[in-house]
């Protein structure tokens, strides 16, 4: 670890750097704990330049804890549809109804991590920027960040390294003003320290980074084993007739995306009358890749669970990226596929 003068050093340079180079971004002209929840919980998975016009947008829609806690679920839904990975959203909306009931947004770190999908770093960040409380947050660019600070090759992905890192980072906390410090932490990982090309020519805290003196910063963190992605290919059928389409709903029991609506696949109707091929795209998941093949098709009499809407609809449903990337395929068909209706 670094001597107490580093850290100090280490503070007031980062501070300094902070100041001059921040981004400005939305959620850092507000203190509302409400707003950044919001902010978190959408970068949890998600770039900032991407979450930035869906943040926008969602508080708009959603300006208060209470406007987001009556929400009805379509509305939900659509509101974040494209930014992924829904059970976010359904765990904000549980959280806005806890705190709507108790009247107040939590001020305590412990009240604050007991929300729905609120973890140690989510807890962590609100703690520090809305009720200046000492907690130290601890991201992939801070793991990254004192990883090298401090040439310290430790798992970031195992349990033991987080803790490891975990208790550094609190060593290094600056508590007159823990919410500054921590975004500064976040902000030199994400523009400076990065991954492959740390930019320590202009990094403001290189004189006191270990791995720089050492010439092991393309070493750390240590190296972590991807799992291989596997591949799949999926058949969905693009049932038109003149301005209606033929949909399912993914049932309120999945794990990935309930509620959401989709091109039936044969599985969802199995008296269906294939047609020609219209186009194809991919789309991953995690680690899963998949070939989709949309297939103009007839639907059969009976379409069980499957139901009709209005093209016009569309825009108002929480429809998937899988759905929104066979409609661009259809739109995009070559004229002997195009039909009266449009797409």
């Amino acid at each position: 670890m670094l001597s107490a003068t580093e850290i100090a050093d280490f503070r007031s340079s980062l501070r300094d750097w902070f100041r001059v180079h921040k981004r400005d971004l939305p959620w850092r002209r507000t203190r509302d704990p409400y707003a950044i929840l919001i902010s978190e919980i959408m970068l949890q998975q998600t770039r900032v330049a991407a979450a930035i016009p869906y943040y926008e947008r969602f508080l708009a829609r959603f300006p208060t804890v209470a406007a987001l806690a009556c929400a009805a679920e379509g509305d939900l839904l659509a509101a974040w549809a494209g930014l992924g990975y829904y059970h976010r959203v359904r765990n904000l909306q549980k959280a806005a109804r806890i705190i709507n009931t108790a009247g107040a947004f939590p001020s305590t770190y412990t009240d604050i991590r007991d929300l729905p999908g609120v973890g140690d770093y989510t807890a962590a960040a609100i703690a520090s920027m809305c009720f200046d409380l000492p907690h130290a947050v601890l991201d992939g660019n801070v793991l990254r960040v004192l990883s090298r600070l401090l040439d310290d090759a430790a798992n970031i992905s195992s349990g033991s390294g987080r803790r490891h890192f975990a208790a550094g980072a609190g060593e290094l906390l600056d508590r007159t003003d823990p919410g500054s410090f921590n975004q500064a932490m976040m902000e030199l990982g994400a523009t400076v320290c990065l991954p492959s090309r740390p930019q320590c020519l202009v990094c403001p805290v290189s004189a006191l980074c270990r791995a720089r003196q050492n010439g092991t910063q393309q070493d750390r963190p240590s190296r972590i084993e991807r799992p291989t992605a596997s591949d799949e290919s999926r058949v969905v059928f693009w049932i038109a007739q003149a301005d209606r389409i033929l949909l399912w709903q993914r049932p309120p029991n999945l794990r990935l995306m309930p509620g959401f609506w989709e091109l039936p696949e044969l599985s969802h109707l199995p008296g269906v009358i294939a047609g020609p091929e219209i186009g194809a795209f991919t789309h991953t998941i995690t680690h899963h890749r998949y070939r989709f093949t949309v297939v103009r098709a007839t639907a059969p009499v009976e379409i069980g669970h499957c139901r009709w809407f209005e093209l016009s609809e569309l825009d108002s449903l929480p429809v998937s990226t899988v759905f929104k990337k066979a409609r661009r395929t259809v739109a995009a068909a070559p004229p002997a596929f195009t039909t009266s209706a449009s797409v």
